[in-house]
């Protein structure tokens, strides 16, 4: 009995022509594909970190690292402040996360609707502007503390948020949507029967939680820790704004600014190898066998609450809820229509004014950041895409060696932060080298776009997969054999299918480009300084309406985005169920 052989485009892709003949079909082609993008992840992701690693050791050998083995000194209170920063936000990021999850998964209640419509709100607000906005209400001169203060007759400001809990008052409202849509997900896919059943056999709650509810959830809120983890000790803003000195992203940029590049690259590679195990840790969990239930797949209902006075609770709780998660978008808009320097020690600003949007449009050089974050942003995005969708399909669709070597190239500058990114490059491209042309990059209009590449293009990487994993390979397959080339099946036939996909990728690198501010800091000039840097330096001088203006405009084009690429998700799930049906 013979074995039919296997269907195309499952395991090896079987090779159609000889050594050189065939074009696309030889098995030389997928190497002379990838070759390209190999060196393109070589030359501005991985030999910058090499670089930067022979930058920290280039003066003083590994004298520099001693600095994070030793019992005192500024490094190793600084790795230490910054890793129990980011177990502290993991662990308020995770009860706010869940428990938000759960209510609203799981009780019917006055609000729910929505709440569950603007959750995700202070997620949407760019880094910057985020931490901005959160300091305008919650610090020492911040609307909330000075209004109790004012409230209550005291002397100081009531409440107020400073330092390390400033930080962690941030990172929780920015970073518990990681643990709400995990959990969310995963109670949505949860047999309510199996709960149910403990329930019967005589648990009590808090046995069902821990033997039945935490398993099922497990997966899910490790990915949501690891994820909130990394971004949490790659953060800078809040530590800027809220004064807090002794982290490594703000040592990277404190040794930057005074000069000294090897101590600054020094931590650059310590944060690096930490976030980058972080990664690893992240994909080897993601690989395990995890729990999942063996029972018919029921869809949960939601529990209405019935007393009265849960009722009357809930309805508070959810206008609550409501005012905490619009402050931050209702103070930017508040603070944006200020009058420079009205703002000392009111409450809120006392006079307003539409010249602060006036200004910035009609105003060249107001105008300027703006016109230089739209450029610099767009360029980084054409190439994300080019290079993006390339390496999503060479790792999904052809067959060679180091094909998992490629995909954790392109993921390793999604675990840098923003500031080691911004080091990398200023220590491979102070000189000039083969993978600048000869040129040196740093101090011109150009390491800009390539810095937002590096860190955007795994953003356009997983889009492009996770839509090409879903679209047939026999459908570019059956073009072929009706005797179009690669490249015609492929941007005829694939490419056409992707591009809702890889829209939505693009969009979300090109927002991000838009409202980056961690690398950009370190590697701006007066010519090229984007909207966040612009942001940040109106702040400094007490232009505060306008700095806000500027924020607000960031926060409509995100909003607008979020819009186009909801609509562009509804177009993906029509593309899969137009290739369903032509297959």
């Amino acid at each position: 009995m013979t074995e039919d052989p296997a269907p195309a485009g499952r395991g090896r892709r079987p090779r159609l022509g000889g050594r050189f003949a065939g074009g696309a079909s030889s098995r030389w082609f997928p190497y002379a594909l990838v070759f390209p993008l190999a060196l393109i992840l070589f030359g501005y992701v991985v030999q910058p970190m090499f670089a930067t690693f022979a930058e920290s050791v280039g003066v003083d050998g590994v004298a520099n690292y001693t600095e994070f083995l030793r019992g005192e000194g500024v490094a190793r209170s600084s790795l230490l402040t910054s890793l129990g920063i980011s177990a502290a936000s993991v662990l308020l990021c995770g009860i706010v996360g869940v428990a938000m999850a759960f209510l609203l998964k799981r009780f019917q209640f006055p609000g729910r609707r929505l709440i569950e419509a603007i959750i995700l709100v202070p997620a949407a607000l760019p880094p910057l502007i985020g931490a901005i906005s959160f300091q305008l209400l919650y610090s020492e001169t911040g609307i909330l503390p000075r209004g109790l203060q004012q409230l209550f007759g005291t002397e100081s400001p009531v409440l107020p948020f400073t330092g390390i809990a400033g930080v962690l008052v941030v990172h929780t409202f920015t970073m518990y949507p990681f643990f709400y849509l995990a959990a969310s997900a995963a109670l949505a896919g949860m047999d309510p029967s199996v709960e149910e059943a403990a329930y019967n056999l005589g648990a009590g709650r808090v046995r069902v939680w821990r033997t039945v509810l935490l398993p099922m959830l497990t997966p899910a809120l490790v990915s949501a820790s690891l994820l909130v983890f990394m971004t949490s000790l790659a953060s800078y803003t809040a530590p800027l704004l809220f004064g807090v000195d002794r982290t490594m992203t703000m040592q990277i940029y404190i040794n930057r600014t005074n000069g000294d590049l090897p101590m600054a690259s020094t931590y650059a590679s310590v944060l690096a190898v930490v976030s980058i195990l972080f990664l690893l840790a992240m994909r080897w969990y993601e690989g395990r066998r995890s729990y999942r239930s063996q029972s018919k797949g029921i869809a949960a209902h939601r529990r209405e609450i019935t007393n009265p006075f849960g009722k009357w609770a809930a309805l508070a709780a959810s206008i609550l809820a409501t005012v905490v998660l619009l402050a931050p978008v209702g103070t930017i808009a508040l603070v944006a229509f200020s009058a420079d320097g009205s703002w000392t020690t009111e409450v809120i600003p006392s006079a307003y004014t539409g010249q602060n949007f006036v200004t910035i449009f009609s105003d060249p050089r107001a105008f300027q950041p703006i016109l230089n974050s739209l450029q610099m942003s767009l360029i980084a995005t054409v190439g994300c895409v080019v290079v993006g969708v390339l390496i999503a399909y060479a790792v999904r669709r052809l067959d060679f060696r180091g094909r998992a070597l490629l995909d954790v190239a392109v993921m390793l500058a999604w675990a840098l932060p923003g500031t080691v990114v911004a080091i990398n490059l200023i220590s491979a491209f102070s000189t000039g080298n083969v993978f600048s042309f000869g040129q040196v990059l740093i101090g011109t209009f150009w390491i800009m776009p390539l810095a937002y590449f590096v860190r955007f293009l795994p953003l356009v990487f997983r889009s492009s997969s996770a839509t090409l994993a879903q679209i047939d390979p026999s459908l570019e397959e059956a073009a072929r054999n009706l005797g179009a080339s690669w490249w015609r099946a492929f941007g005829t036939v694939t490419l056409r299918l992707m591009v809702p996909g890889v829209a939505a990728g693009a969009l979300l690198a090109f927002v991000n480009g838009v409202g980056e501010f961690v690398a950009s800091v370190l590697i701006y000039t007066s010519q090229t300084a984007p909207i966040s840097v612009e942001i940040n330096n109106r702040m400094y001088s007490f232009e505060v309406g306008t700095a806000a203006a500027y924020g607000m405009l960031q926060v409509v084009l995100i909003f607008v985005v979020m819009v186009i690429s909801g609509r562009l998700q509804s177009g993906r799930s029509a593309s899969r169920e137009a290739a369903k049906w032509t297959a």
